[in-house]
């Protein structure tokens, strides 16, 4: 029993001890608070363009007054989609230039519209204008750190004598268009050539566009004649000059008519019409495009349903430009991580830079004159035909810069706003 005690008050002692050593008994304390969240930044993009007026008679084929606008909100629900995983936002901002009723005010300029938008805080513009608007909204904004992008206009010299540092154009080059267009001509040897030029200012250009493209790959205009019978396209019944534009091709020896009618007057009436069985191409009949419905490769068909789904519609060629332009900023600021402005323009603007964009290639702006490099879809009505460049145009550089002005052949000569 001794023996016990004594264990027992050493025991006693040690953990005397222990708890001496330990000092007071801890106090519970409440839990810190969570860190705050990270702010969402947001990026606001701005879309300047003109509706399309309601055709004055039935139209299966008349553009919805949506026409790019569906695509830029794609875009940014796309834009948005990516960019919630680094924490960044987007926001959409659309000028409508609407023609102005008879007794109203002149509607607004595109240059005070793209003003109003840098007044709002905005730094990325996208502009669905012809040409010399778009280079007006550009000089009026020079200096101002804002980045615009071409979503329309095809015009050459936007890419050449007329090129500005600040524009980034989405839309392919009338010279993209006809390289696409001769290179699948010389592909099937197709290389005798019968141009059909229309009567208004675009269709000169384009004609101009596939002279040069047909020398470039080796084609043959045989033959030429300026379309002088109205716009039988759009008539769309017989006609008294019907005879007379079917004496139009006679005698003439060419293996593909290709006809220059960007205002769509008589393109569409040609094919069916020759005198001759000829294949019809150019900018009606098998013609290239940005996009088309049938395309489906290269997750296309996932994009087309989800344009339909948004717009109730199918998507166009207009659509996938302003989409594309708007994603260009979406992906530059997800691949870089951050929303300055500055940055992204620089970001947009580097050789290294990648637009997935459904093509089956990634997408990048050329550094001589800011055209995006993509392949294109020549298609007719309903169906994909082929996309250029077509295999065996090689180029030291990608196969991409076979289509359009090369470096050797710019006149663009780019310099900081």
């Amino acid at each position: 029993m001794a023996q016990f005690r004594k264990a027992q008050f050493k025991a006693t002692v040690t953990l005397g001890l222990l708890a001496a050593l330990a000092g007071p008994p801890a106090v519970a304390q409440a839990p810190s608070p969570p860190p705050p969240a990270a702010q969402t930044a947001e990026i606001r993009i701005g879309l300047i363009y003109r509706p399309a007026p309601a055709p004055s008679s039935y139209d299966a084929q008349a553009a919805p007054e949506d026409e790019g606008l569906s695509g830029a909100k794609l875009a940014i629900q796309d834009n948005t989609t990516t960019g919630r995983f680094v924490r960044q936002s987007y926001a959409l901002d659309a000028v409508a230039l609407k023609a102005a009723a008879p007794g109203e005010a002149p509607p607004q300029s595109p240059v005070d519209a793209a003003r109003g938008l840098v007044e709002k805080g905005l730094r990325f513009i996208v502009l669905a204008l012809p040409a010399d608007e778009v280079l007006a909204v550009a000089d009026a904004l020079k200096g101002a750190g804002v980045v615009l992008f071409n979503a329309a206009a095809p015009d050459d010299r936007l890419r050449g004598a007329d090129c500005r540092a600040d524009i980034f154009h989405v839309a392919p080059s009338r010279a993209m268009q006809t390289d696409a267009l001769a290179q699948f001509l010389a592909f099937m040897r197709w290389r005798k050539l019968f141009l059909i030029t229309g009567p208004q200012d675009g269709d000169k250009l384009w004609a101009e566009a596939m002279k040069r493209s047909a020398k470039k790959f080796g084609l043959q205009i045989s033959a030429e004649r300026p379309w002088t019978f109205g716009p039988l396209a759009r008539a769309r019944g017989d006609t008294p000059t019907r005879a007379e534009a079917l004496v139009f091709t006679r005698g003439l020896d060419y293996d593909v008519a290709v006809v220059a009618d960007e205002a769509g007057d008589f393109g569409d009436y040609v094919p069916f019409h020759t005198v001759d069985p000829r294949p019809v191409v150019g900018t009606q009949g098998l013609i290239p495009t940005t996009w088309h419905p049938t395309l489906e490769v290269w997750g296309a068909a996932q994009a087309q349903n989800r344009f339909r789904r948004l717009a109730g519609r199918l998507m166009r060629p207009l659509d996938y430009q302003v989409w594309a332009s708007v994603r260009a900023v979406g992906e530059a600021a997800f691949q870089k991580k951050t929303t300055d402005p500055a940055a992204l323009a620089a970001a947009i603007a580097d050789p290294g830079f990648s637009l997935p964009g459904y093509k089956g290639v990634a997408l990048s702006f050329r550094p001589w004159d800011h055209q995006l490099r993509q392949p294109l879809l020549l298609v007719q009505p309903q169906a994909l035909v082929a996309v250029a460049p077509e295999q065996g145009y090689l180029h030291q550089r990608t196969p991409l810069d076979t289509l359009g002005i090369d470096l050797p052949e710019t006149q663009c000569r780019l310099a900081k706003s």
